[in-house]
């Protein structure tokens, strides 16, 4: 990581009081390094709990720093790609945890299924990826990765007191948002049931890029934003669990812990995705229904409305 904060940087001026849009990013920017630090240093965390927590709050740290690389330059891109990378280190411990999300959502029609997958196959399917999962969190999420987390983390803290976040205006972000709703609005499918598992997984990404984004904004219209933050979760959801059932099916290849059962869960896996895939479409349809430049007057508007009434 680079010791500067670049062209941008100089000591932030605001106060708790501040209602401005940098205000708000500054805000935000704090509390979620506060978050990552907690789930690292938290004890009442196990390691799967930890490893979930600091994921989430790099993905939200992540859409800050994709929103800020437009108006501060190359140092929040910078570490934005340094997060994924450390998100990266974690993905082992996370791939078993996504197969066990993905037992437990088969569950029900697993036992119900013609004939049933028993309880004590699902069982011991379970045990198979708990085995593995904590072995996975014992050779990533080790003192050295904590150690290295909290370092960037530090260097974090130091970045956003450095720059000068709260003379970010509204319209420079709203360009920042609208280009991310393109983004996610172009990778919806046109044939939802043939989608590929990447196509998805792609998706589902811009999705929660996306959805962290809009939290930022969500004080604009709290009644609105809510409804749309639960919305843009659904689809996240939706998404979510159908990478978890590609990654349980991966877990059945030969070879994998759950070899044995690639048969009898095979089917129960396409069904279960379509089900997903059809709630999805819905979901995409409704909360990606505006084009991108009619999605940005809304906004500015909802900024410009704001603006006139603290102005009263």
């Amino acid at each position: 990581m680079d010791g500067g904060a670049g062209e941008n940087s100089g000591q932030g001026s605001e106060g708790p009081g501040d209602r401005s849009f940098g205000g708000y990013l500054l805000a935000s920017a704090r509390s979620i390094i506060a978050d990552a630090r907690q789930s690292i240093t938290d004890e009442k965390l196990t390691d799967a709990e930890a490893v979930h927590d600091v994921r989430k709050a790099l993905k939200r740290w992540r859409a800050l720093m994709r929103l800020l690389s437009g108006p501060l330059g190359d140092q929040p891109e910078q570490m934005r790609v340094e997060a994924r990378d450390l998100m990266r280190l974690l993905a082992g411990a996370r791939d078993a945890q996504a197969g066990l999300d993905a037992l437990a959502d088969l569950r029900r029609i697993a036992l119900a299924a013609d004939p049933p997958l028993s309880a004590t196959s699902l069982n011991t399917m379970q045990k198979r990826l708990t085995d593995l999962r904590g072995a996975a969190e014992q050779s990533s999420f080790t003192a050295q990765l904590r150690n290295g987390l909290n370092t960037y983390l530090d260097f974090a803290a130091l970045a956003v007191e450095r720059w000068k976040l709260p003379g970010i205006d509204f319209d420079t972000v709203a360009d920042g948002l609208t280009a991310t709703y393109r983004r996610a609005r172009q990778l919806i499918p046109d044939d939802w049931a043939q989608a590929a598992p990447d196509d998805l997984h792609n998706l589902r990404r811009r999705v929660v890029e996306h959805r962290h984004q809009m939290d930022l904004i969500e004080p604009l219209w709290p009644r609105l934003g809510k409804l749309w933050g639960e919305e843009a979760q659904r689809l996240r959801t939706r998404l979510g669990s159908c990478q978890d059932l590609a990654m349980l099916q991966e877990f059945t290849a030969p070879h994998q812990p759950l070899a044995p059962w690639r048969s009898r869960i095979a089917p129960l896996i396409a069904a279960r995705r379509l089900e997903h895939l059809e709630s999805a479409e819905r979901l995409a349809g409704r909360l990606f229904a505006e084009k991108p430049k009619a999605f940005r007057r809304r906004i500015a508007a909802l900024w410009k409305a704001k603006e006139g009434n603290s102005e009263e």
